[in-house]
């Protein structure tokens, strides 16, 4: 190590410059988890505050819940510890500024567990009424009190309460009453025995359920939302590369620096040291830049997500960042070792000559 930070002291700018492209990747890397872990969250966590074991579509829905359209009478028919029933569709809604929002409207009923804890308001009282997912304040400044309308309906909603963490499909929920998601949905008014409904979300051990309905686990479900695989695994493998290229080039700044210090090594290696002791040196140099240039990156990625904008998808989870961490800089130590091998080959007659 007395080595390795004396080598590092001595030759500041060219191992700044090794540092600074470590510093590059890691940032980049740790950019891009966040805003691929923002955009998976954003389409699953309406779905994830329901704490639910199990959901319950038609067989002909492919475990799509806008395709599923089940009877609302068949709800009595499922025998389960707990369950609730949802309608779902998506919609656009105007602000009273006129600015269009994508959102997704959630029909639940509010004495069951799918009714969402509530950060600022009430909950709604009647087909007229939502509760809204906070991110609509944030980024639209909507307000409680305020009256939102349908595009292409003239149903129109007032935001009565606010919720945390509530987004389906990357769009913003609104809780509302299966009446009102009638009215969204199919223009018709209250409920009655041709009134449909989504889904059925159990908790717990289900008994018994109709023969034309399939029962899934809720992570089976996530994984089959529209584009969930598709995105999760683009981003893992763009992330994943990331790391074996910041490995590949600070191993080959490595190599390319014991190789301009081959004549060094030689000498020390004829004054008796030993070739284990110049490689633990430059062993020591590859952590200590590498731990370095990731944690530079970690700060400088958590800044950055102090000032973006509400409306990028962009959430940090310190145990992803911790092992994507450990990770870089274990690779970038086996990317070192390719240094070793050279330096236990240099003869000291030949560098020395």
């Amino acid at each position: 190590m007395f080595l390795a930070i004396n080598e590092i002291k001595h030759s500041k700018l060219r191992y700044t410059l090794v540092m600074g492209v470590m510093f590059l990747i890691a940032y980049l890397v740790f950019f891009l988890t966040g805003l691929a872990y923002g955009l998976a969250q954003d389409n699953r966590t309406a779905v994830d505050k329901w704490d639910a074991d199990s959901i319950l579509l038609t067989e002909e829905a492919n475990n799509n819940l806008n395709m599923s359209m089940i009877p609302l009478k068949t709800f009595d028919e499922v025998k389960a510890d707990e369950k609730a029933y949802l309608a779902q569709t998506a919609g656009v809604i105007k602000g009273e500024g006129g600015e269009k929002i994508d959102v997704s409207f959630f029909g639940i009923d509010k004495d069951q567990f799918l009714a969402p804890k509530l950060t600022s308001g009430k909950m709604f009282s009647s087909d007229d009424e939502a509760v809204a997912d906070i991110s609509l304040k944030d980024e639209y400044d909507l307000k409680i009190g305020e009256t939102v309308k349908m595009a292409g309906n003239d149903k129109t909603l007032k935001i009565v309460g606010f919720t945390n963490n509530a987004k389906f499909n990357v769009a913003p929920v609104l809780y509302t009453t299966i009446g009102a998601y009638q009215e969204i949905r199919f223009e018709t008014q209250g409920t009655s025995e041709n009134t449909r409904i989504n889904a059925i979300i159990t908790r717990g051990k289900v008994q018994s359920t109709p023969d034309d309905l399939d029962k899934t686990d809720i992570k089976s479900f996530i994984n089959d939302l529209p584009g969930y695989s598709a995105q999760v695994l683009t981003f893992g493998f763009m992330i994943g590369f990331l790391i074996v290229i910041a490995a590949i080039v600070i191993g080959i700044f490595i190599y390319v620096l014991t190789m301009q210090k081959a004549e060094i090594f030689g000498v020390m290696k004829a004054q008796g040291i030993s070739s284990r002791y110049i490689s633990n040196s430059v062993i020591a140099q590859t952590f200590l830049l590498a731990t370095v240039g990731v944690v530079i990156g970690l700060a400088a990625t958590l800044g950055t997500a102090l000032v973006l904008p509400d409306a990028v998808p962009f959430q940090v989870n310190m145990l992803f960042f911790g092992g994507i961490s450990l990770m870089m800089i274990a690779v970038a130590l086996i990317g070192a070792f390719f240094s070793v091998r050279t330096i236990v080959k240099i003869d000291p007659l030949k560098a020395i000559g």
